[in-house]
């Protein structure tokens, strides 16, 4: 199969937006007809540089409000068809897509509409050209693909031809089995979209919210398995409309697009048994076991403050690197790093972004093949001088240009502990001496651009074995927050995504600080917060306070045994329920920069408590607020 993508999917001028699609490997692109009108210029330049670039024109679109127009509109239309007829062949195009008409003034009736296409089909024919049609969602009389594909066979025309599209099939909610009957060499294109569920009206839905397959929450399998039982095996081409794509970077939009096609291929491949012609086979889905550490990038004043701060919650230095400034702290199956090397990576991250997590290393049954598939799917691989005798640890580019590890325990990756670090000095106290009963990474929160949550949701549900949740809204006292969660089947591995269009929520204002995406927060697990909670106030840590009224609010939402609330209230933990699934959560303060750990406990509870995230953000919010002015 041959993949493309339209011009209007990506910003930029159109010079721009063909150089990103053939960096991101398309071979065919479908010109916009506002990109070619906006363009300054002749449009055999644009076919020429097309062609330079190594892509192919395969369709203008769109062609509008053609079918089932009146006299004199009629002749008008075959006029503009003529017209885009004689631009297609300076451009070097030869599929003219036509979508239904929504004009008032249409008609309607099948023959009718089918009369028009055969004497369009019978021009286009006479210049080597072809044209396809459409059913838009939401056209006047022509809304179902059904009917589209009766209006193409009723032309009976060799240069008339269907196109598919799966938003316009799948919102409506259109029985798919047709598609399974529709002779292949009749379908001219087939354009894929995604999108999220959402009670609307078809065009607003369509301009605003599609996205690339895996991204939303249609069927898309559904769809290509009936596109696969006509044994299609043309052309498969990307149009979405969505408003982050075009305020973000065509170059990674692009790059987003291809690696969302090569999965959807690659799962059909798998689905069917059949080989994918053109496109290559991709190692499986990395099972992801969990997070084998957290690596932080800071200075050395910096890193001593930090360090202290963990040695407070618990944690106790485990490992000083052999040839650098870095230093291994563990609590329980919690590892993290501390990077204050001037040199390398993590010193370059420590420049550009201050004090923050540069890198997170994931548990995998086969770190090279998980490397394989990211790069594959055009994620950016990572590599490092490495001295004689240490581990070369396979990484990718991640969130804000900080790294993905991938360990395992099939080669010496699984001892990278034992190979790069020595024992700290006997002076540092022994393994177990300052645990506060913390035994896992829960989950991690990253924040990022709104513009990029589609991205980096692609980037994890493409590369593992992941499953994400709807979107959720969050309250911040500076605006919404958007939250989704990729998560493995077990619990394993949680990653939680942040968003924000407002610049005055938590999640934006440490955007700010860290100048770009990245980490927020860390939680880490407990079996008992109340025994952690009592540690921690005995260590000094300061703990993020819960206001009084969230408490007398769980009072009447909840049923709670004698002491219970009081318990929770004293120790500023946060409380939520779902059936017999209980969850509890605490906060320390920020650190510099924004960020800030979290402590939980499951009960038989698989959620995040987002009941509880608006108090949480409220609280943290009045710590940045001059505290003098709350009590006015």
């Amino acid at each position: 199969m041959q993949t493309a993508i339209a011009t209007v999917c990506l910003s930029g001028t159109l010079n721009e937006k063909l150089e990103a699609i053939a960096a991101a490997r398309f071979k065919g692109v479908e010109i916009f007809e506002n990109d070619l009108l906006s363009f300054d210029g002749a449009p055999a330049q644009v076919g020429r540089r097309i062609k330079d670039l190594g892509l192919a024109a395969v369709t203008f679109q769109p062609f509008r409000d053609f079918e089932g127009m009146p006299e004199p509109l009629r002749a008008k239309a075959f006029a503009r068809a003529e017209r885009k007829f004689d631009l297609m062949a300076e451009l070097g195009c030869d599929l003219l897509m036509i979508c239904s008409n929504v004009s008032p003034d249409s008609l309607g009736g099948i023959d009718r509409a089918a009369a028009d296409f055969r004497e369009l089909g019978e021009r286009a024919a006479r210049r080597g050209l072809r044209v396809a049609f459409e059913a838009l969602a939401w056209g006047r009389h022509i809304s179902d693909y059904r009917d589209a594909w009766e209006v193409v066979r009723r032309a009976d025309h060799p240069a008339v031809g269907l196109v598919l599209d799966s938003f316009h099939v799948l919102a409506r909610g259109t029985d798919l089995n047709a598609i399974r009957a529709i002779p292949k060499e009749r379908i001219f294109l087939v354009q894929v979209a995604d999108a999220p569920k959402l009670n609307m009206d078809y065009l607003s839905w369509s301009r605003h919210y599609r996205c690339f397959p895996g991204q939303g929450e249609l069927a898309i399998g559904a769809f290509m398995d009936a596109l696969h039982a006509t044994g299609f095996d043309g052309l498969i081409s990307l149009e979405i409309f969505n408003d982050s794509f075009r305020a973000g970077s065509a170059h990674y939009v692009a790059i987003d697009g291809q690696r969302s096609l090569l999965v959807m291929l690659d799962e059909l491949r798998q689905r069917t048994g059949m080989p994918v012609k053109g496109l290559p086979r991709l190692p499986p889905r990395a099972h992801c076991r969990g997070i084998d550490f957290i690596e932080f990038a800071l200075d050395e004043a910096a890193a001593a403050t930090f360090e202290t701060a963990l040695g407070a919650l618990g944690f106790v230095k485990a490992g000083v690197h052999k040839s650098k400034a870095v230093t291994r702290w563990r609590q329980g199956d919690i590892n993290l790093v501390v990077n204050c090397d001037n040199e390398g990576f993590a010193h370059s991250f420590n420049i550009t972004h201050g004090s923050a997590v540069c890198a997170m290393a994931l548990k995998v049954d086969d770190a090279a093949a998980t490397l394989s598939r990211a790069v594959e799917l055009l994620d950016l691989p990572f590599r490092q001088v490495v001295r004689t005798g240490e581990i070369d640890i396979p990484a990718v580019r991640g969130l804000g240009g900080s790294l993905v590890y991938f360990v395992d325990d099939k080669t010496d990756l699984g001892r990278h502990w034992e190979i790069d670090f020595d024992a700290p000095p006997s002076s540092d106290g022994g393994c177990e001496a300052g645990d506060a009963g913390l035994i896992a990474f829960d989950h991690v929160s990253q924040s990022m651009q709104h513009e990029e949550m589609l991205t980096w949701l692609l980037f994890y549900t493409s590369l593992l074995a992941v499953q994400k949740t709807p979107v959720q809204d969050v309250l911040d006292p500076g605006g919404i927050v958007h939250s989704q969660v990729v998560e493995t089947a077990d619990g394993a591995f949680r990653l939680v995504l942040n968003a924000s269009q407002s610049r005055q929520t938590l999640s934006s204002r440490f955007l700010t600080e860290l100048f770009g995406s990245g980490v927020q927060h860390i939680a880490f697990a407990t079996s008992d917060v109340f025994a952690t909670a009592k540690r921690l106030r005995a260590r000094g840590v300061e703990l993020l306070a819960i206001p009084e009224n969230y408490y007398d609010d769980l009072e009447v939402r909840f049923d709670f045994p004698p002491g219970a609330l009081d318990r929770l209230r004293a120790d500023n933990i946060l409380y939520d329920r779902q059936g017999a699934g209980e969850y509890f959560q605490l906060y320390t303060k920020t650190f510099d920069g924004g960020f800030f750990f979290e402590i939980v406990e499951r009960r038989a509870y698989a959620g995040f408590g987002a009941a509880n995230a608006a108090i949480r953000l409220a609280a943290q919010a009045r710590l940045v607020r001059d505290p003098a002015s709350l009590g006015r």
